[in-house]
């Protein structure tokens, strides 16, 4: 089975000492695709980093609404330049999130809209990261139309959300979070075609059960897709299969 791991942060610090060693490994052990998740400029340039480093590797370039600092301006003109690199697959991580940052609500909405803008004028898909800010993340897909859609990342499991994302045209990319015990996941996967599902890890972050508050990384995503598989009765071959020709597509590796 070759596993396609569409958003994890190989540019975390909690991988520094051991990246390589653990990128290599996870190729062995069937991730044969990775995309390093960019969420600020620093992060970006690392996740550059890291993709041309390793052949199976791919980045993604952007500064997320936990990121917004006093020089994003100026910080947007330098992602819209590294964005241009071959092995950079998308604008993200970009959003909105009301859950840390509920003082900022319209700076987050206007760096969101420029980042669409970049996106646009790079021809490339974008990765969202929403949190508690449905409505308006919602809003602005509508009003700024983005061309090469995207990946609504860790999905939230709320249904509204998939459905309008769906409707926008929008990849659903789940999580180890559907994993745990008190998620309300079924009903969420169900709502989403085989043909617009993703699978993550969003490592080092939420972690799968049974490895609930380990720290994360690629070779769980394996636990992602075994539990679409279970809501989809599918097997996980399947699974893999279908989500990692989905990364392809929306991300445009040949």
């Amino acid at each position: 089975m070759d596993f396609f791991d569409s958003h994890a942060h190989y540019n975390d610090e909690r991988f520094l000492k051991n990246r390589d060693e653990l990128i290599e490994k996870m190729y062995k052990d069937e991730i044969t695709n990775i995309v390093c998740a960019g969420y600020n400029l620093s992060g970006s340039k690392d996740a550059i980093e890291v993709a041309k480093k390793f052949p199976h590797v791919f980045a993604t370039c952007g500064i997320s609404p936990n990121d917004i600092n006093e020089n994003v301006d100026s910080e947007l003109k330098e992602i819209e330049e590294i964005a241009s690199y071959e092995k950079n697959v998308a604008i993200g991580e970009i959003g909105l999130d009301y859950h840390w940052n509920k003082e900022n609500k319209e700076k987050q909405k206007r760096v969101f809209i420029e980042e669409i803008n970049i996106a646009n004028r790079l021809e490339l898909p974008i990765v969202i990261h929403t949190r508690e800010a449905v409505m308006d993340t919602l809003q602005i897909l509508k009003e700024h139309p983005v061309d090469k859609k995207g990946v609504f990342h860790c999905c939230p499991l709320n249904q509204e959300l998939i459905k309008e994302g769906l409707k926008l045209g929008f990849y659903i990319s789940f999580s180890g979070n559907i994993t745990f015990k008190n998620a309300k996941s079924a009903s969420c996967i169900d709502l989403v075609p085989m043909d617009k599902i993703l699978i993550e890890t969003d490592s080092p972050y939420l972690a799968p059960e049974p490895h609930r508050g380990e720290t994360n990384t690629s070779l769980f995503v394996k636990y992602v897709a075994g539990k679409i598989a279970e809501v989809k009765g599918l097997s996980i071959e399947e699974v893999a299969k279908v989500t990692r020709e989905n990364a392809m597509r929306i991300f445009n590796i040949k």
